[in-house]
């Protein structure tokens, strides 16, 4: 299994994003989002099921992101809606066999990450 994201970039305050991790290989496997700022652990956002039967957040997201996947394109989704200066960071994919892992611990294969930035 092999995971590559996409869809980052520079956007302003208040502005959406949706972030695209496109998955080679066996697609039989729970995923999730992480971020890392500089010089900060690397942060859980959310994690889906493969059946999105179970989906969690991390408390700090409130509504503002949504995840989602497409089994048939063996692709997850990030939106990110209303985003803020310290929303700033690299994002991660990540996929794992244990479902509703909030730790990068719980997770096998990770992308090489995408760049967001938000200015103000």
């Amino acid at each position: 299994l092999q995971l590559v994201e996409s869809g980052g970039g520079l956007v302003q305050t208040g502005d959406s994003l949706r972030l695209v991790c496109t998955a080679t290989g066996e697609a039989y496997t729970n995923r999730a989002w992480f971020r890392q700022a500089p010089g900060q652990d690397r942060e859980f956002i959310a994690t889906i099921t493969w059946s999105s039967t179970r989906i969690y957040y991390a408390n700090w997201v409130k509504g503002r992101f949504t995840i989602s996947r497409d089994n048939a394109k063996n692709t997850a989704y990030l939106q990110m809606n209303s985003l803020k200066p310290e929303d700033t960071a690299i994002y991660y994919c990540a996929a794992g066999p244990a479902p509703g892992g909030t730790r990068p611990d719980a997770y096998e294969t990770w992308g090489p990450g995408i760049q967001v930035t938000v200015s103000s």
